[in-house]
């Protein structure tokens, strides 16, 4: 049987809570306020995220590899959120709801090769603070700059592959004139709900994808930081504790926030009844993780906020000037 991909002239339309009338309805009253309130979570997401990224390049202070993979992540975050915000608020203002197959291709593509260099990324991360804690005299040695971009290449090398093949063969799936996706945004396992065929090879795909991007990185980032536990442990001086302590509380608390949702949503099956769910959790690191983590990071971070007073009261003084 020849199976024919009408979507691909049609476009899709993002269901969203469309198929929930009590949720729709409620939210319909509401639409305009949840459209502002997105609107300035996407506007502090650049702004937050721009302002770690210009004072990792404008404060010496902040040249490590520490603050280059945190401007990575910060760069990660303002595109993938640039690659779903801007149709979704669309999408609230529009009662259509619609994007085109093309637009879907693109946001399909980008956003899960930026979701999965950050997943490699907070792995990199924590491995740069074991080797700043556990080994701190082969810090300089082991985490050379030429070292430190050769990392981050493989993590957006990485992104890209998998994007590649994920959504290469999801794309090939035949949807039979099926366009309405039960989502906010074109992800991989709410596209392979709309195949009209069996859909286990990707299923099986997008599992193991999953466990070599989220479970093997957050197992990478365990294992560091139970090094970095017993270190702490050895260190007498409570000064020191705390030190430490807030060096890598701020890494924790992002790589909990950001793994805890990604998870939710790629670890269950792609017929998982728990739809609701999912959109509530995607809406979370789509729009609120980006915005959180610079936020995290500034306010938990005494260099970072040093380097931002510094850099500020630079521009007043040319302003005065």
């Amino acid at each position: 049987m020849q199976w024919t991909n009408d979507s691909t002239l049609l476009g899709f339309i993002l269901v969203g809570f469309s198929d929930r009338p009590q949720l729709e309805l409620l939210l319909f009253g509401l639409q305009k306020v949840l459209f502002v309130v997105i609107l300035i979570l996407y506007l502090l997401t650049i702004l937050g995220n721009t302002t770690i990224i210009l004072i990792s390049r404008l404060e010496p202070k902040l040249h490590t590899p520490m603050y280059f993979f945190l401007s990575h992540l910060s760069f990660l975050d303002l595109c993938f959120t640039s690659s779903v915000i801007p149709q979704l608020l669309v999408n609230l203002w529009d009662p259509m709801k619609t994007i085109t197959y093309g637009g879907c291709v693109v946001q399909l593509y980008v956003s899960l090769a930026l979701g999965s260099t950050e997943c490699v990324l907070l792995a990199l991360m924590s491995y740069d603070r074991y080797v700043a804690i556990c080994r701190p005299l082969h810090y300089t040695l082991l985490m050379h700059p030429h070292f430190c971009m050769t990392l981050t290449s493989l993590a957006w090398l990485s992104g890209v592959t998998t994007t590649l093949v994920q959504s290469t063969l999801t794309l090939q799936l035949p949807f039979c004139g099926h366009h309405q996706v039960d989502h906010f945004i074109c992800e991989v396992p709410v596209l392979i709900k709309l195949a009209c065929v069996d859909t286990t090879f990707n299923e099986a795909e997008l599992f193991v994808a999953s466990i070599l991007f989220l479970i093997v990185p957050v197992s990478f980032i365990l294992v560091s930081y139970g090094y970095i536990a017993q270190a702490v442990l050895k260190i007498k001086s409570a000064t020191g504790r705390k030190k430490v302590f807030g060096t890598c509380s701020s890494h924790v608390t992002v790589v909990i926030i950001f793994y805890g949702t990604i998870m939710f949503m790629y670890l269950q099956s792609a017929k998982s009844t728990y739809k609701d769910q999912g959109k509530f959790v995607s809406l979370f690191y789509t729009v609120v993780t980006p915005m959180l983590n610079p936020l995290i990071y500034t306010l938990r971070n005494k260099e970072v906020k040093g380097a931002l007073r510094k850099v500020l009261g630079k521009i007043q003084v040319v302003n005065f000037t």
